[in-house]
This record gives structure tokens, C-alpha cells and sequence, in this order.
């Protein structure tokens, strides 16, 4: 190696080592205030539900409500996650006679400006193809640019359906924002969207959230009243919001309750 590229090589593993650095510095400091009402350690330890999970599917029997009004449904993964983790709710969706969309944006790495303007091309495309207005069901993070498109084009949809979204309240009252901060690089003061998460879009919007949450604090993601329409509590774990049988039932309800 020539002493340029040993210069060049030492001084990219310098910036990474100051990137990595900057970036436990955003997810460190005592902030118990703002953390107030997030899961307990305990609750957080029993997501590993998500891990037997597969295995359960294999003897787990049941049967999903068939949809009164069948609709279009657009899928949004939470953080770190893809269409691929949504997969069993949309086939039980689809089972119930609904058409089933994903969000067309891969895994969901954070909050992006480019991420949210792909989100409303894709809502077009698919309001193009089934020719009205449709409906919106996002998981954690994902429930968030839901909300977020929901303000943009509240004409394009029918309701929103947030799943363990943390909209309400403070932004460190979940188990998650540490990790998140290493991961993006990002503030959870400074997103890279400024927005007010807890206003309601101007459509039907419905926050599901469950006590067994170990992932996000209940108060967050049953927000408030002039937040969302209305909050219906469930008992899953954060994970289980995608493949407990109580949640894909509810969503199946929920959206029969109301077309516009």
C-alpha cells in the first residue's frame, strides 16, 4: 500500500470512528423525564415472542372475518423492517377480500423527506390503479408517515390505522430511540421531517396500542383525544401487532367500520 493510500484508508477509518462516536453521543445522557411511561425492561424482553413465532404458525389455526366492504389497504413496516414483515398480515387481509398494497419503499431505515415524497407517488400509483381512495395501516414508524401522507392527501384516503405508533407525547417515552439514533445518525429532536406527530390528519384516523407493548410507551400510541378518532386497546406484544390473530381481526373490524 503507498503511503497515499495508507494515508487515505487511516483517515476514512478516523471518520468512521468519529461518525460512530457522534452518534453514541445522540443516543446517550440520562433523559428518565422524557422517558417517562416506556415499556419496562421485562416487557421489552418479552418480545422475543417474535422468535417462536413461525414455529407457532405451523399448528396456529384461525379464521379471519370476511370483509364486509372489501377495500384497498396499504402496508407500512415499522423501523428496521420490510414488506417482507408484513407478508402475514396482508395475506390475511387478502384472505378477508381486501386488496393489499405495500408501501413500495423497501425496509423503513428512519424518517427521510425523499422517503415521504416516494410514499405519495406510490399512493397516487395505487389510487390510479384501483380507481378511488384507499386505506392506510402502518406498523410503529410506519404508522407515523401514514399519518403524515394522511395530512398531505387526505382526499386519496379512507382511514388511517396506526399500529404501536409512537405519535403522542415525548419522543423518548419507548425503548427504541437510543437505537434508532445509532442507526440513522439522527436526533429524535431533529427529525428529518418537521412535522407536529401528534396532529391528526384530517381523515378517520384510529390508533391501536396494547399494555403488553415492550417496544413502545401505551400512552404514546393510544395518543390523546383530538390526536386520533380513536384508540382501541389490544393485548400483543409490539411485534405481534403484524401477526396476532386479535390484531389482524381488528384491523379486518376496523376497517369495515367506516368507508367514506
Amino acid at each position: 500500500m503507498s503511503k497515499i493510500e495508507h494515508f487515505l484508508a487511516s483517515s476514512k477509518a478516523a471518520l468512521n470512528e468519529s461518525e460512530l462516536a457522534r452518534r453514541i453521543q445522540l443516543a446517550s445522557g440520562d433523559y428518565a423525564d422524557e422517558e417517562k411511561g416506556k415499556p419496562s425492561l421485562l416487557k421489552f424482553m418479552g418480545e422475543a415472542d417474535l422468535l417462536i413465532e413461525p414455529a407457532r404458525r405451523l399448528v396456529r389455526q384461525f379464521e379471519v372475518p370476511k370483509a364486509r366492504v372489501p377495500q384497498t389497504v396499504i402496508l407500512f413496516p415499522g423501523f428496521g423492517h420490510g414488506p417482507s414483515r408484513m407478508q402475514y398480515m396482508a395475506d390475511r387481509l387478502e384472505e378477508a377480500g381486501h386488496t393489499v398494497k405495500h408501501w413500495g419503499q423497501g425496509r423503513n431505515w428512519g424518517v427521510a423527506e425523499a422517503t415521504l415524497d416516494a410514499l405519495e407517488e406510490r399512493l397516487a400509483d395505487v389510487c390510479n390503479q384501483t380507481g378511488g381512495p384507499v386505506a392506510l395501516v402502518g406498523w410503529s414508524l410506519g404508522g407515523l408517515y401514514a399519518r403524515e401522507l394522511a395530512k398531505l392527501h387526505p382526499e386519496q384516503i379512507t382511514k388511517v390505522i396506526t399500529m404501536g405508533s409512537p405519535f403522542s407525547g415525548s419522543r423518548r417515552s419507548n425503548n427504541i430511540w437510543r437505537l434508532y439514533s445509532v442507526i440513522t445518525g439522527e436526533s429524535v429532536d431533529q427529525p428529518a421531517i418537521q412535522t407536529d406527530a401528534s396532529e391528526k390528519p384530517d381523515v378517520e384516523t384510529v390508533a391501536f396500542w396494547s399494555p403488553n407493548d415492550g417496544a413502545i410507551g401505551p400512552r404514546s400510541a393510544a395518543g390523546k383525544p383530538g390526536e386520533r378518532d380513536r384508540a382501541v386497546a389490544l393485548r400483543c406484544t409490539h411485534s405481534g401487532f403484524t401477526y396476532d390473530p386479535n390484531a389482524i381481526v381488528a384491523v379486518v373490524n376496523e376497517l369495515d367500520r367506516h368507508t367514506r
